[in-house]
């Protein structure tokens, strides 16, 4: 009796035996699937900066931010993009990573061939001045988007970005993240040189 008892439980354990190891699998293969990918990309040698956009090779959107109140710069107008080259930066005072940035924006306002416009993100104007003030002012424009929408448009992720736009308003590389020195030089200033050239 105990025998057909075993028999006539069997297929039924083996049924609820067969949910319940995958579920406890499968957290480990989500794990392991993330794990693949991230190697992948950590060995690709890729630069996790230089984020594709649907934006580049497009026209800059149509800006208009009134200028951060006190700074005594202009605002942020897809205007002044017109036959200059322009790296527009994305920072907010609050952003730890865009202190960290800031030398590097400060060194490339020394060259004269392109402006430097600031989008500054949802940030307050006293908080943006004092920054400012205390790192120096790379900017030639800054526009204050204190709601956020004109970083929408922009595609941004998140503080610090930087977007270079040529003379013609296109949209012509994006770094995503802090610039520093060894991405300023091999990064941006090559795609900076590329527009300078093609304007001529």
């Amino acid at each position: 009796m105990s025998a057909e008892r075993t028999e006539t439980m069997r297929p039924g354990q083996a049924q609820a035996k067969r949910p319940n190891r995958l579920i406890v699998l499968l957290p480990l293969a989500i794990f392991l699937a993330l794990a693949a990918m991230f190697f992948t990309q950590l060995l690709s040698g890729r630069d996790i900066g230089a984020v594709p956009s649907a934006l580049i090779g497009a026209p800059a959107p149509t800006t208009s931010l009134p200028p951060v109140e006190g700074l005594g710069l202009p605002g942020l107008d897809s205007a002044a993009f017109a036959g200059k080259v322009t790296l527009v930066n994305v920072w907010a005072s609050w952003c730890a990573p865009c202190r960290q940035e800031h030398p590097v924006l400060m060194a490339l306002a020394q060259d004269k061939r392109f402006q430097i416009a600031g989008l500054n993100y949802k940030d307050e104007p006293e908080n943006a001045r004092r920054f400012l003030g205390d790192l120096g002012n790379p900017f030639a424009l800054v526009g204050a988007d204190q709601k956020g929408r004109t970083a929408i448009d922009w595609g941004v992720y998140g503080v610090p970005e930087s977007f270079v736009v040529g003379r013609d308003g296109k949209i012509l590389y994006k770094h995503v993240g802090p610039l520093d020195g060894e991405s300023a030089a091999k990064l941006l200033m090559p795609e900076i040189e590329k527009a300078l050239a093609a304007g001529r």
